[in-house]
């Protein structure tokens, strides 16, 4: 066998620095016995097994920071030793983390059922009579470190899984506070006044919203939601908001909507966009005309409600008539327009609003989303802070699977 596995006649293990890493799991036995005459007869049973390292310890006061340093995989332990007793031993191999797990074999020369029972109790894997027969000694060290091994593997592919995750984590954080930051800032006008609500997901859906003045007379108003959830969906998300933003679809009237979202459709293909698509309602509200232009791509109604906050209020559901952006090349999309009275509330928001799981599986019915929308307000309550606080209900207080985005335009 090698120096390094040979007998340490010091009685201490090597003196040389171990630098092992955890994906380095050989079978590394330490023999933990005052007696050299015994380590010497285990070194040679196993010596001629090639995958497994034999260490000695002949000093047991120092086997607990020989282990802690050497990280065997198994601890052949006698029990009668000098200045400390074996079975104290298994006391502080269990206690101390760094060795709690390590299987230990009792290798000694009592035979009393009474021991081997206190041994067990305190901790150890097996017991063997000393000097035990070498086959049987060399399955067992097999049996018990192997198994040792599987538990290392198993918390390595966890810690590994654990910082794969928070790496995840920090990212979705980071394109969190990128997308919130993008925002548009709320405004108050003689003609329009915004508010907005937008909770992300906790893996960060692909929801958007912004609103912007096309010209003096015309303010533009959209909510996007890319499939899917986490960093991909948020940056794609984000892009097509900034298109909308600066209005760059070469041709386009960004005063038509449905010329909007045909243009759109075309810039963000599916094929072109790893396979990613899109819903959208955008509308353009004139401020002179008091009328909404609107098309929606998949998207969930817009509601236009009218009249004062606090009566009974009438909806009307803003229907979406284009299928999804990005699925088909050059499809083409109706737009509708609408009157709106003086003092209506429109509001565009994304399926993380209204499609909630109730504790029974099912889902929240649309029209008591619809009904919450538009009974009358309290004085001084918003009809933002109500929907959060009912999809909270209805989830029983459980974190919203998809982003909760949710924008409300005063038209005075």
């Amino acid at each position: 066998m090698s120096e390094s596995a040979s007998v340490e006649r010091a009685g201490t293990a090597e003196a040389k620095p171990l630098d092992r890493k955890h994906t380095d799991h050989r079978i590394r036995v330490l023999l933990v016995d005052d007696q050299q005459i015994v380590a010497e007869a285990i070194r040679r049973m196993l010596e001629s097994e090639t995958d497994i390292e034999f260490h000695y310890c002949a000093d047991p006061s120092t086997a607990l920071a020989v282990a802690k340093d050497l990280s065997p995989t198994i601890i052949l332990q006698d029990l009668v030793m000098p200045e400390i007793d074996g079975l104290l031993l298994l006391r502080f191999y269990r206690a101390n983390a760094a060795t709690r797990d390590i299987p230990v074999i009792v290798l000694s020369s009592q035979e009393e059922a009474v021991t081997k029972a206190k041994a067990f109790e305190l901790g150890a894997s097996d017991y063997l009579v000393k000097l035990p027969n070498r086959v049987e000694l060399i399955a067992r060290v097999r049996h018990h470190s192997q198994g040792y091994i599987h538990l290392l593997e198993r918390n390595e592919a966890f810690q590994a899984l654990r910082e794969s995750q928070q790496a995840l984590a920090e990212d979705v954080a980071e394109a969190e506070r990128y997308v919130t930051s993008l925002l548009p800032a709320k405004i108050k006008t003689d003609s329009v006044e915004t508010d907005w609500l937008f909770i992300p997901s906790s893996k960060l859906g692909g929801d958007s919203f912004g609103y912007h003045w096309i010209d003096e007379d015309n303010l533009a108003c959209y909510l996007l939601d890319v499939c899917g959830h986490g960093v991909k969906s948020a940056l794609m998300s984000v892009s097509a908001m900034n298109v909308l933003r600066a209005q760059s679809l070469p041709g386009c009237d960004f005063r038509d909507a449905s010329q909007v979202l045909s243009a759109l459709n075309n810039a963000f293909l599916m094929d072109n966009h790893n396979q990613m698509y899109f819903t959208i309602w955008y509308g353009v509200y004139n401020r002179v005309k008091h009328e909404l232009n609107y098309s929606g791509a998949g998207h969930p109604p817009a509601l236009l409600i009218s009249g004062p906050p606090e009566s009974p209020a009438a909806c009307q559901q803003l229907e979406s008539q284009g299928p999804m952006n990005g699925v088909v090349e050059d499809l083409p999309y109706d737009g509708v327009t609408v009157p709106v009275e003086p003092g209506s509330r429109l509001y565009l928001y994304s399926d993380g609003i209204c499609e909630l799981h109730l504790p029974d599986g099912t889902m929240w019915p649309f029209f008591e989303f619809i009904t919450a929308m538009s009974a009358p307000l309290a004085l001084g309550e918003s009809a933002l802070t109500r929907i959060h606080s009912i999809g909270q209900r209805v989830q029983s207080g459980h974190p919203f699977l998809d982003d909760f985005s949710i924008l409300e335009l005063k038209l005075l």
